[in-house]
């Protein structure tokens, strides 16, 4: 499939506005499958789907400056297994409202507000109305130089209005709005100071005591690796998954603890995500809702039906809907 590209004087502009309307979605799969990661979209139901990116290239980084109107983007255990770029995506909002989930975590955005994912891994992006923002993509080798952590401390919020990240925002935001005055040579320098300022602020969030270090990590790894081995299971509970993972289950609570959720919330969220991606699968068209539910472990449709509206701002059956366009 062939892409198209209007260059400006550095920058490479991508633009759903130089697609057939029939072709966008495609187009737009394509073209952040290549230049980001594989990802499922689900298009707006209420507006038409535009997207508009210029990239560019930041010594070992890049810059990516977005608008767009209001879209789901998710990666899921589909779009795990194809390629992605081995990066870190530093986001900071522009415009509008932003929701990231990553690892368990779910992070809202207000404009200056900024958030890191990983690639690589299963997240989850919801913006409702139309937003603009900030992507600085950093390769894993280059974040794990100034924070080795960062895989712990993604869909973390850092406030664009105290901290480090008082200073960080701004200094990214203007260095995109002056990208056109500012010399070659001069937009580059700028790049190890903002990757420097990332792991300082980045070190903040870890101070507070919500990311994880040491065995701390591993154990909490183990546990979330077997609860998406095991999530479709309905019968799961904190004394099954402990006696699983051979960890009390205090000790698995005192874990998520520090992230900001439960045991069973993970649980749920992960049976979300699963159903979520459950309900787009084209070959799971002649499931009904109700099936796919309890496939992903929820034994109460009522309550599935509740807590899928509240995660993902609209009905299962809606939500079908759209991504099946």
């Amino acid at each position: 499939m062939q892409t198209r590209q209007r260059g400006t004087e550095s920058g490479r502009r991508f633009s759903t506005e130089d697609i057939q309307p029939w072709h966008r979605k495609a187009w737009l799969c394509e073209v952040i499958g290549r230049e980001y990661a594989e990802v499922e979209i689900i298009p707006p139901a209420d507006m038409p789907l535009f997207n508009e990116m210029t990239l560019y290239p930041w010594q070992d980084l890049q810059l990516s400056v977005i608008r767009s109107n209001g879209i789901t983007i998710q990666r899921g255990t589909r779009e795990i297994s194809q390629a992605s770029l081995d990066n870190y995506f530093a986001v900071v909002l522009l415009e509008g409202t932003y929701s990231l989930q990553q690892q368990g975590r779910e992070v809202f955005l207000q404009p200056g507000d900024m958030t890191l994912y990983d690639a690589t891994r299963p997240h989850r992006i919801y913006c409702p109305q139309a937003f603009s923002k900030l992507i600085v993509s950093i390769p894993r080798s280059v974040m794990h130089q100034v924070q080795p952590a960062a895989g712990h401390l993604t869909a973390m919020r850092m406030d664009g209005r105290q901290g480090l990240a008082a200073v960080l925002s701004p200094l990214i935001r203007q260095v995109a709005a002056q990208m056109p005055q500012l010399s070659g040579s001069s937009f580059a320098a700028s790049a190890p100071s903002v990757v420097e300022l990332l792991g300082l602020s980045l070190r903040e969030l870890d101070g507070s005591g919500l990311a994880q270090s040491g065995s701390g990590a591993v154990s909490l790894l183990k546990v979330k690796q077997w609860i998406v081995d095991h999530v479709q299971d309905g019968e799961l509970n904190s004394d099954i998954i402990a006696a699983a993972t051979g960890l009390s289950s205090r000790y698995i609570n005192q874990l998520f603890a520090r992230e900001g959720t439960s045991l069973m919330r993970y649980v749920w969220q992960q049976r979300l995500a699963l159903s979520a991606q459950s309900l787009t699968r084209p070959a799971w068209r002649h499931r009904s809702i109700s099936e796919i539910a309890l496939a992903c472990g929820f034994n109460d449709f009522s309550h599935f039906s509740r807590a899928f509206k509240q995660q993902f701002g609209i009905s299962p059956r809606i939500y079908r809907q759209q991504s099946l366009l």
